[in-house]
């Protein structure tokens, strides 16, 4: 007995099956369902964002409870991996809106049962639209099973991830040569208001970083978890068990700059805050020697602004230049003396 359900190849739910060694979209009223569960020839169903109808519906064509939103963003291992009603359970966190100043992570579960992937979603990663966008032209990437989709869809993850950190690592650069010197010959940048620009761009790819590396372990457990399986499943594809561990070293390199990335990030941070103390040092250190320098001035005015009746210069005919010129040089030797030691 068979019936077709037609909320699914709509806006919020999308199928596909494999054919002609491509992924072709299903539609709406051109997926068999059977009582027992799905055709053995679609082998991806995307949920993007499902309401309770479409969630209790996918839940009951596969004979499984899908995790809610809620479940899928705590952060138990027990919770995002596991295995149920014979079915391979797998939430990885994946950052999205990177090209954005406010960059984001949202969960993504992947459902492995029999031959057919499930993903749930409730963000739309720009690395889902790569994959199929290669996967529906034929012989661009392997996708003949569920979990090669799979596969697909995390090295898709771990490319865009790349890509961000090379975007960060020029970034970076970039700050750097800002902070220790601009061009050839030129001093390094001290003006406060680029200064606090440096910095706000430092805690943008900070943030970003950090998001980078709760994905990529998230990722890294997902592939640890699903390669632990694979290995007690002698019926796996080849293929998917050699990609499962391709991007297993992958994650591994990917990790490795991203923390490569925080140390520097980290040491541009302390290095500017460093150069901002200095600037507030030099400017003191300028009030400081500001005010000793015009303090024997002071002093000397001081002295012959006193309204004493006996003051011998007061009937002085050059009195009036004897003063003016005792401040000048009473200003100058103290200048001359800081430069000398080496103050100024």
């Amino acid at each position: 007995m068979r019936r077709t359900l037609a909320p699914i190849g709509g806006a919020m739910i999308k199928a596909y099956r494999h054919q002609d060694n491509r992924l072709q979209p299903l539609a709406c009223d051109a997926i068999p369902v059977t009582l027992q569960g799905l055709s053995t020839d679609i082998v991806w169903i995307d949920v993007l964002v499902p309401t309770v109808e479409e969630d209790h519906q996918v839940e009951k064509l596969l004979s499984i409870s899908l995790p809610t939103r809620e479940e899928m963003e705590e952060i138990e291992v027990s919770a995002r991996l596991y295995q149920e009603d014979n079915a391979e359970f797998m939430t990885l966190t994946a950052v999205v809106r990177i090209d954005t100043e406010a960059p984001e992570t949202t969960p993504i579960t992947f459902v492995q049962k029999g031959n057919t992937l499930v993903t749930l979603r409730y963000a739309e990663p720009k690395a889902f639209a790569n994959y199929l966008l290669r996967a529906q032209k034929p012989g661009a990437v392997p996708c003949s099973t569920g979990e090669l989709i799979m596969m697909g869809l995390i090295e898709a993850l771990c490319d865009r991830i790349a890509d961000t950190l090379e975007t960060v690592g020029r970034d970076v650069d970039g700050v750097s040569r800002s902070v220790f010197r601009r061009k050839p010959g030129e001093r390094p940048l001290l003006n406060t208001v680029d200064m606090q620009a440096i910095i706000e761009r430092i805690g943008r790819d900070g943030d970003l970083l950090t998001k980078v590396r709760e994905s990529l372990v998230s990722i890294n457990r997902v592939l640890t978890y699903h390669t632990s399986l694979d290995a007690n499943d002698k019926l796996r594809v080849k293929e998917a068990r050699a990609r499962s561990k391709v991007l297993e070293r992958d994650v591994v390199a990917l990790t490795d700059q991203a923390t490569f990335l925080s140390n520097k990030i980290n040491f541009l941070l302390d290095a500017t805050l460093g150069l901002i103390n200095l600037q507030q040092n030099q400017i003191i250190k300028i009030f400081s020697v500001a005010a000793v320098v015009f303090l024997p001035p002071t002093l000397v005015a001081s002295i012959y602004g006193m309204n004493f009746k006996h003051m011998p210069e007061l009937d002085w005919p050059l009195g009036y230049l004897w003063a003016v010129a005792l401040m000048i040089a009473s200003a100058i030797l103290p200048y001359y003396y800081f430069k000398r030691r080496g103050w100024l």
